[in-house]
């Protein structure tokens, strides 16, 4: 029971971090329509530039500083260069969101070199906050879900109570009829587009604790964050919600998992070749995210809440 509640919780701490980072790509599809490939080094960046800012001021000024300066870099991508290529067509914007990825993961390794850094846990969220049965739940973990739910929080109100949250989905539908009330709707995809650039990097700062900050890790979270938001559903932030907890339940699950391949394949009555069956389901955990999308691509290619079709 332990063992369940535990990795259950860290479960959902993985999720809400991936959240974190998906839900600004979803803000940005949802405004902008285009699917930054950019997100995740800027998810990368965040996390390099936090442990800069960390080392010299603390993590707590890190977690304001570095999302702000990432957040503004984004805005400067949609305001000098993805603007000026958004006529040509969608082609076009994601070819540039693949070459900034690619100058930006070049420009990393420059500042910071290949070799992989360690971010320490600050001093205060070091520790065990509770124990089940003698399984600990680290306080800083709960201080990334707490984090996490906040700004899910922050992003509904503003979005469904604010004035500037109804100019922004009004834009996402009617730009034109926006733009004739006197309201400046490049500005507002300007604003988008920093802020979800700025969560990205607000999920590097915190997430980089707990993993190790390298010049590949855009390409590791980078295809997962994918995945929760063809899951979900290309535009929702309620379907990037549950897809994050799915996948970041299932991964923690499978890794923790003791189970063979040829154990669960004889649980649900089937057999498997001896070289498959010998696997660990631990083994295999880094490809429980694709198997998902690949499932619900089959079954539901829409995702579970999304909105958009895909000519939109």
């Amino acid at each position: 029971m332990q063992s369940l509640v535990i990795n259950l919780l860290n479960g959902v701490s993985y999720g809400l971090l991936l959240f974190l980072l998906s839900a600004g790509l979803t803000l940005i599809f949802s405004m902008l329509g285009v699917l930054n490939f950019a997100h995740a080094s800027f998810y990368m960046l965040g996390a390099y530039v936090g442990l800069a800012v960390a080392a010299r001021a603390g993590f707590w000024s890190a977690l304001v500083i570095a999302p702000v300066l990432v957040g503004l870099i984004g805005a400067a991508l949609e305001r000098w260069l993805l603007r000026r290529v958004r006529p040509h067509g969608h082609l076009a914007e994601l070819l540039l969101t693949f070459g900034t990825a690619y100058l930006i993961g070049e420009a990393v390794k420059l500042v910071w070199g290949l070799s992989a850094l360690s971010a320490p846990v600050p001093h205060a969220l070091d520790g065990t906050l509770f124990t089940v049965s003698g399984a600990g739940f680290s306080r800083y973990r709960a201080f990334m879900m707490a984090v996490s739910v906040a700004m899910l929080a922050a992003l509904y109100l503003l979005l469904r109570t604010s004035k500037t949250g109804l100019i922004v989905r009004a834009a996402l539908t009617h730009a034109r009829a926006v733009e004739a009330l006197g309201h400046n709707v490049p500005r507002v995809f300007t604003l988008v587009f920093g802020a979800g650039t700025a969560l990205a990097a607000l999920a590097g700062v915190i997430g980089a604790p707990l993993f190790v900050v390298e010049p590949a890790m855009a390409d590791s979270i980078g295809s997962i964050v994918f995945v929760v938001v063809v899951t979900g559903g290309l535009g929702s932030l309620g379907g990037a919600l549950v897809a994050s907890l799915v996948v970041g339940c299932a991964q923690t699950f499978a890794v923790a998992s003791e189970m063979s391949l040829g154990s669960l394949a004889a649980f649900a009555g089937q057999s498997l070749p001896a070289e498959w069956a010998s696997l660990s389901v631990a083994q295999v955990a880094p490809i429980v995210p694709y198997l998902l999308l690949v499932a619900m691509l089959a079954l539901r290619p829409r995702g579970l809440f999304g909105q958009r079709d895909d000519e939109a």
